[in-house]
C-alpha cells in the first residue's frame, strides 16, 4: 500500500470512528455502520481524501459472507418450498420498480439507456459497463446506482428500528468468538472464488463454504459484539467513501434525483413485499429487506446486523443479481437497436 493510500485509509477509519461514536451515543440504530457511512460520505463530498482499499474491503466482506453462510442450518430445508412463490413476486417487483424509476430518470433528462441501467436494482458493475457500451452516461449510471444503495441503507434500519419499537439493532450477538478458525480459510477462498468466476466472489464464495459447513452441522462462525461492530465500521467507511471528488452542487442534484427514484422503487417493492407477507406468512420486515433495491453485499450486511432472516434475504438478492446479469445483455442489445433506429 502506498503512503497516499495508507493516509486515505487512516483518515477514512478515523472519520468513521467519530461517526460511529456519535451514533452510538445518540442511540441510533446500526451505529457502527451508519455512523461511519455518513461521516465518510460528508468528508468525501467536502473534498477530503478518504478511501478503503478494495482488498481490505473484500476481506471484511468475506467475513460477512462467512457469518451469513453460518446462518444456514439443517432445519432450513422445509422453508425452501415457499421460496418459488416469493422468487416469482421478487422478479415481478424488480421489473415494475425498475420501470417506474427509469420513467422518473427520463423526466430528469436522462437518456433512455442511462435511465434504465441507472434504475436497475443490482449488479452495479455490470450495469455501468453495459450501459456505457450502449451509449449511456457511465457517470450518471454509476452515481444513480451508488446513491440508491446508500439511500436504502440509510432509510431501512431506522424504519425497522421504529417498527420494532427501538429494540436492539445488532444481531446475532455472541459473548465470544465461535469457530474462529474458519476465518483462516479466507486467504484461500477469495482467489478460488475469483478463479471460479463466482458473482461477487468476496461475499458469495465464503458464504457458500460457510453454508456447507454449517448446513452439515460441522461448524458455524459467530462473532462477538465488538467483532460485528469492527466489521460494520470498515464496511460502512468503504461504502461512504465512494463519492470522492464530486462537487457539492452536482452531488446535491444527483441526491435529489436518486432520492425520488429510490423512494418510488421502495414503494413499488413494498407492495410486492406485502403480497409475500400475505401469501406466505413471511414477516413484513423480512419480505421488504429481501426485495429492497440495494446491492447484495450491503443487504447481506443489513440482514445479518439486524438479524432479519439473513438466508431468506440473501437468496432473493442473489436471485435478483443473477437474473439481472442474464437479462441485461439482451435488454442492452434491444436498447442499442432501438436507439440506432430512432431518428
Amino acid at each position: 500500500m502506498s503512503a497516499g493510500s495508507a493516509k486515505a485509509l487512516s483518515i477514512s477509519l478515523a472519520v468513521g470512528a467519530v461517526g460511529g461514536t456519535l451514533f452510538q451515543l445518540t442511540g441510533l440504530p446500526l451505529a457502527w455502520m451508519l455512523g461511519p457511512l455518513i461521516a465518510n460520505l460528508l468528508a468525501s463530498s467536502q473534498g477530503v481524501k478518504v478511501a478503503v482499499p478494495e482488498p481490505l474491503r473484500n476481506v471484511f466482506l468475506a467475513v460477512m459472507g462467512m457469518v451469513l453462510g453460518s446462518q444456514v442450518t439443517p432445519q432450513l430445508a422445509h422453508r425452501v418450498l415457499d421460496w418459488p412463490v416469493s422468487a416469482a413476486l421478487l422478479l415481478l417487483g424488480v421489473a415494475a420498480s425498475t420501470a417506474v424509476a427509469a420513467a422518473w430518470y427520463r423526466r430528469c433528462g436522462f437518456d433512455p439507456v442511462s435511465a434504465w441501467f441507472g434504475a436497475s436494482p443490482g449488479a452495479m458493475t455490470a450495469m455501468i459497463l453495459l450501459g456505457e457500451k450502449c451509449g449511456g452516461d457511465p457517470q450518471r449510471i454509476a452515481v444513480a446506482q451508488s446513491l440508491r444503495v446508500i439511500l436504502v441503507i440509510l432509510f431501512l434500519p431506522p424504519l425497522f428500528w421504529a417498527y420494532e419499537d427501538g429494540g436492539d439493532s445488532i444481531g446475532p450477538v455472541h459473548i465470544g468468538l465461535e469457530h474462529g478458525w474458519m476465518l483462516l480459510m479466507i486467504p484461500l477462498i477469495l482467489p478460488l472464488g475469483r478463479w471460479l468466476r463466482i458473482p461477487s466472489p468476496a461475499l458469495l464464495a465464503p458464504l457458500l463454504v460457510a453454508a456447507l459447513l454449517s448446513g452439515s452441522d460441522m461448524a458455524s462462525l459467530a462473532l462477538p459484539g465488538w467483532g460485528m461492530n469492527l466489521m460494520l465500521w470498515v464496511l460502512g467507511s468503504a461504502i461512504g467513501s465512494r463519492f470522492q471528488g464530486m462537487t457539492r452542487k452536482l452531488f446535491g442534484r444527483y441526491l435529489w434525483q436518486s432520492g425520488v427514484a429510490t423512494l418510488l422503487a421502495l414503494l413499488v417493492l413494498a407492495l410486492f413485499a406485502e403480497l409475500i407477507h400475505q401469501l406466505l406468512g413471511v414477516g413484513r420486515d423480512v419480505a421488504l429487506l429481501a426485495l429492497a433495491p440495494g446491492g447484495i453485499g450491503e443487504m447481506a450486511i443489513l440482514a445479518v446486523a439486524l438479524n432479519i432472516d439473513p438466508v431468506f434475504v440473501a437468496f432473493h438478492h442473489l436471485l435478483r443479481m443473477v437474473t439481472l446479469m442474464i437479462i441485461a445483455p439482451f435488454w442492452a442489445r434491444w436498447l442499442l437497436r432501438h436507439s440506432s433506429t430512432t431518428p
